[in-house]
């Protein structure tokens, strides 16, 4: 039962967590307001609730204007992933990086009192831990890793009293949404899958977690909700578990059908990734609801409806592909 109606603002709204939270958050009772490009398109179904605003995070004018009337803001928005922030790394630091002063700023001069941060599981590298833990040091491999731990850390130095800050660093998402991408691990192998019936593993040991995307947007419709005291400066993972890539090919040939070939091939990259959920369920009750195996019958579902058409060949899908298509502009336009 929600206790607060908000007025939310959701940077990044009509991405792919984007698409199915927000629709959560005003099936709730929310107000939201969505700040984003829409370089793939308009997802969100009209609604009364809901203002959708076309533009760009790095524009204060912008993002002041988004702002006003808002108490809560949850931040997605951000060039997602190694390979998609690689394409251009200038861009990819006046997004993901540069904006995020210029969001923090505006919301405490709007009087927004709670700032809800997505970052990444993917902060911690690699680790020989077996449960990797909030409390373990951060030591990203690449920029997008690097500047979403140094987002976190520069939002919790803008915390005080009135602007409450929570960090979430979710595993992989995975599973079906309007605004649907078919470049992450789960999705990616029930793609080939379906159309090619032949999956392709390199290695197969590398450990991997994942979080099914209706947990993810169930996570931000509670982040509303939490009250200030359990949230207040708190960093949380938050994951389903952590499976090997074999175990999850293995996962999507029972679901997609046995006549599914698994091929395997050497690799030299065995990096395994791992985090432990457990705080969040004992300090905040919160534990998913769904498995990697329903991630993948939804989108074996999608597929068959005809909802995901040109699903191996439409750059929609797949965020480098999508991003080559365009040209944004790496320089940031501040007002």
């Amino acid at each position: 039962m929600m206790l607060t109606e908000r007025t939310v603002l959701v940077t990044g709204g009509a991405g792919y967590v984007g698409s199915v939270a927000v629709p959560k958050l005003i099936e709730a009772g929310h107000r939201v307001k969505v700040l984003d490009l829409y370089i793939y398109g308009d997802v969100l179904d009209d609604h009364p609730r809901l203002e959708q605003i076309r533009g760009d995070i790095r524009d204060r004018e912008t993002v002041d204007q988004a702002m006003l009337g808002c108490d809560t803001v949850i931040h997605l928005a951000c060039i997602s992933n190694d390979p998609s922030f690689e394409l251009d790394p200038a861009l990819g630091k006046s997004i993901n990086f540069d904006a995020f002063h210029v969001l923090v700023e505006s919301a405490k001069a709007h009087g927004v009192g709670r700032f809800v941060y997505a970052s990444s599981s993917s902060v911690y590298g690699v680790k020989e831990e077996p449960n990797v833990t909030e409390e373990l040091p951060l030591e990203p491999l690449t920029d997008y890793s690097r500047f979403k731990a140094e987002c976190e850390q520069v939002l919790l130095d803008a915390r005080e009293p009135g602007f409450t800050t929570l960090v979430l660093r979710p595993a992989t998402v995975c599973g079906y949404g309007p605004r649907l991408r078919l470049d992450l691990t789960v999705n990616i192998l029930t793609t080939h899958a379906v159309h090619n019936r032949k999956i392709k593993v390199f290695g197969g040991s590398q450990l991997r977690p994942n979080i099914h995307i209706a947990d993810v947007a169930e996570l931000y419709l509670r982040s509303l909700e939490w009250p200030d005291e359990k949230i207040d400066g708190q960093i949380f993972n938050a994951g389903y578990e952590n499976h090997s890539v074999a175990e999850i090919a293995q996962m999507v040939r029972d679901i997609a059908g046995e006549d599914v070939e698994i091929e395997t091939s050497p690799t030299d990259d065995l990096r395994s990734y791992r985090i432990s959920s457990e705080k969040i369920e004992r300090e905040l009750g919160f534990r998913p609801a769904h498995t990697i195996e329903d991630a993948v019958r939804d989108l074996v579902d999608a597929f068959e409806q005809g909802k995901v058409p040109d699903a191996l060949t439409d750059p929609l899908y797949y965020n480098i592909k999508r991003m080559q298509e365009l040209e944004l502009a790496a320089v940031p336009r501040m007002a």
